[in-house]
């Protein structure tokens, strides 16, 4: 395999789409030992056929605001890949979002969905369209306008989204209500739903729960736990917030969060009425984390800055892509830093990544730590599929399983002759292999 012609001739095919290059070189350069081993995914021209998606929807979305005025966004649905299953994977509305953006995300989804073994695709949509100051009325508006578009692409055994940034339960109920007009039927075609109408317990901070119970198993490989250790945590989206309930539920201590414009510094631990605060602010659309600091005194704010200079135990970044740096990976681990779990998706920078393989600390890649999240999406599908629902004991010990299962696997890809365990490596081999085979399997389509 040569990476670098594969990658110079995507480049030329995909200017500019930083995020999304990023992530098909950090795969290959993982994989490329087990592709040369195999001269069947050569010869069937695999790593060309899944860097393409199948196929990609991009739309004119025009609704209506509260003045009256005409609006017009940009939608989006990239179907990946569908080898081992429909195509599965959020949609994210935020400003940020383009192209190159959900490319990488859907390459990503690929394998992450392939780690949980569940019989799931990959794929990613979305729109640059944002909730945040929006009325309920506008952002019903502006999704079902969206769903007109995206309708006919989507179904329970075809494509099954769900939620991601700037999209929860408030917009998977209106994309849904609208589906369900225009297709005539009440099916497990999103995930993500509302409890009382299709959806699974945990769900939202599915997650959070699952990177904890991933650095659980990470921890246990060298005799440790979460018990007594200090951890830092930034964002506060679904992941952050159910990361720090289940750390603190494991004996941890979380002391940072994080928004766009700082971070929180909480000595005194980010648990219990603290987190029902900051959910409470978020539910109302309003900035988290300067009125944390007005309404709980012992709390810093620190304008401007990243949560990785404070000390910690187990660093998680769950906010969003290249968010840790490489002087950020240099003070974790200056600081004694002993794991660091991705809860996001690729939110630390090639460089930072090196850094932490380097210093053999503890390091896992969002795709193996953050899959809890489709995994329960999942178990929501085949929830739906069967018209019942599984109570929360069982969603949340399938859920470990499927984690423990997760990190198995990586383990098993990734470790070295040192004993020291590579689980970017390991995710993306494991990940790999799966869909490679099963796209051997059906023959070139």
């Amino acid at each position: 395999m040569n990476l670098e012609k594969i990658m110079s001739d995507l480049e030329k095919k995909n200017p500019g789409e930083v995020e999304y290059l990023q992530a098909v070189r950090e795969v290959h350069e993982s994989i490329q030992d087990v592709y040369t081993e195999n001269p069947q995914f050569e010869s069937a021209n695999i790593i060309e056929r899944i860097i393409e998606p199948d196929r990609v929807l991009m739309c004119k979305v025009s609704w209506v605001d509260d003045s009256g005025k005409v609006q017009v966004n940009r939608g989006y649905r990239i179907q990946f890949n569908n080898a081992i299953g429909p195509y599965k994977g959020g949609l994210r509305f935020h400003p940020s979002v383009n192209l190159s953006i959900l490319k990488f995300l859907g390459f990503e989804q690929i394998f992450k969905n392939s780690l949980t073994t569940l019989p799931m695709g990959g794929a990613k949509g979305g729109s640059d369209f944002d909730p945040k100051g929006k009325s309920n009325a506008e952002i019903m508006r502006f999704c079902q306008a969206f769903m007109l578009e995206l309708w006919k692409l989507i179904g329970p055994e075809t494509d099954i989204p769900a939620g991601d940034i700037g999209v929860g339960g408030r917009e998977i109920g209106f994309l849904y209500g609208m589906y369900k007009k225009l297709a005539r039927e009440n099916t497990g075609v999103l995930t993500g739903k509302g409890l009382n109408w299709g959806g699974s317990l945990i769900r939202p901070e599915a997650t959070g729960f699952g990177a904890v119970y991933f650095a659980k198993e990470m921890l246990a490989t060298k005799g440790e736990t979460f018990k007594g250790k200090t951890v830092c945590i930034s964002g506060f989206g679904n992941v952050a917030w159910g990361a720090a309930i289940k750390a603190t539920e494991l004996g941890a201590k979380v002391v940072t969060i994080s928004g766009p414009d700082g971070y929180i510094y909480d000595p005194d631990g980010i648990s219990g009425e603290k987190i029902d605060y900051l959910l409470e602010l978020r539910a109302s659309n309003q900035d988290i984390v300067k009125p944390y600091s007005y309404e709980f005194p012992g709390a810093q704010f620190h304008q401007g800055k990243r949560p990785w200079e404070v000390k910690c135990d187990i660093a998680l970044p769950c906010a969003t892509q290249n968010e840790l740096g490489k002087e950020d990976a240099r003070t974790l681990v200056a600081n004694g830093v002993q794991c660091v779990a991705e809860g996001a998706n690729m939110p630390s920078t090639p460089e930072a990544i090196e850094i932490f393989l380097e210093n053999k600390i503890l390091f896992a890649p969002g795709k193996a730590v953050n899959a809890g999240g489709v995994a329960t999406s999942g178990l929501e599908m085949s929830q739906n599929a069967m018209k019942l629902s599984w109570p929360l004991k069982e969603v949340d010990e399938r859920l470990h399983h499927i984690m423990c299962s997760i990190h198995e696997q990586c383990v098993r890809h990734g470790k070295g002759k040192d004993g020291y365990v590579n689980y970017v490596k390991g995710a993306n081999v494991a990940g790999f292999l799966k869909v490679a085979n099963a796209m051997l399997d059906q023959g070139v389509i």
